[in-house]
């Protein structure tokens, strides 16, 4: 069970206590100004009300300080709500969600309707100027159908219907509306050579997108500290050699799998930092930005 954080107040803070707090924001501020922050948003951030209110309001304040957030949001538990409503019954081979037809115009309305427009709603409600965009709009994510390859056996493939391999990303709608003081709120479904959809891991996609914009850092928003090692401390700083042995010996596995492949990617692509960061935490965009105190695992190239 999650527990809802409490509101901190701060009615406690002398004013100038609040100032110096401020102004050791400052050279994060300078550092990042005018720089592209791609932000996977997912987890209990994307659930629980007042961890929605602090993200609307830290995307708001970043894009006001000059920064550019970009915003790419998955929709796991909502997509599983939706077709339990209709009596389907989600399948998963190896952790992907099998997608068929049905499945994928569910997708389609959950993930590019509900999800989508309630994150605009919150990110204008504190103040900003958010649009919505799927991978068809300026024609932003081509996508292929996805080849999975049996883990056991590498010569037998799973079909999973409608889930996409990402073929290119064509960030020049999100340049346009950057470049206008809007912020981009991306749904993960890419489009192929027959205009036909695919669903397409939000991880991933966020990956990808940092890449292409060559953004700053990638800020991926999750359930957990962050990376663990065996015995449970958390590694808040990692390089790429040091996540390949990781891998080798298993201590990174199943769901976190996706999301450090495409976060190690990112890096090696010249994305500066990754970072993989509790989404329990109010205002932990802010905390992760603009202090010099770590809430997760940053992943560098070297």
């Amino acid at each position: 069970m999650t527990t809802t954080p409490t509101p901190v107040s701060v009615d406690h803070i002398l004013p100038r206590e609040k100032a110096e707090i401020l102004s050791q924001a400052l050279p994060y501020i300078r550092k990042y100004h005018g720089k592209t922050l791609v932000i996977k948003y997912g987890g209990n951030a994307m659930t629980d009300p007042a961890l929605q209110q602090d993200f609307a309001e830290d995307i708001v304040l970043l894009k006001l300080v000059g920064m550019n957030p970009v915003v790419v949001h998955g929709g796991g538990p909502q997509i599983d709500e939706a077709l339990n409503r209709l009596g389907k019954k989600g399948t998963f081979i190896q952790g992907m969600r099998v997608t068929d037809e049905e499945t994928m115009e569910v997708v389609e309305w959950v993930l590019g309707g509900e999800v989508q427009q309630d994150i605009v709603g919150l990110i204008n409600a504190a103040g900003g100027k958010a649009v919505g965009l799927t991978g068809r709009d300026g024609g932003l994510i081509r996508a292929k159908k996805l080849k999975m390859v049996d883990k056991d056996d590498p010569s037998k493939e799973h079909d999973v219907g409608q889930v996409g391999d990402i073929d290119s990303i064509d960030p020049s709608v999100v340049k346009a509306l950057q470049d206008d003081a809007f912020i981009p709120v991306i749904s993960p479904i890419g489009f192929g050579e027959h205009n036909e959809s695919y669903n397409i891991n939000a991880d991933v996609v966020a990956a990808k997108l940092a890449t292409v914009l060559k953004a700053e850092k990638l800020l991926m928003l999750t359930n957990i500290t962050g990376v663990l090692d065996k015995s449970g401390q958390l590694l808040t700083d990692l390089t790429a050699r040091r996540i390949d042995e990781l891998f080798a010996d298993g201590t990174i596995s199943g769901g976190m799998l996706p999301k450090i492949a495409g976060a190690l990617d990112a890096a090696k692509s010249g994305v500066n930092a990754v970072h993989i960061i509790d989404g329990r935490v109010p205002h932990v965009l802010l905390l992760e930005i603009l202090t010099d105190q770590a809430f997760g695992t940053m992943i560098r190239s070297h």
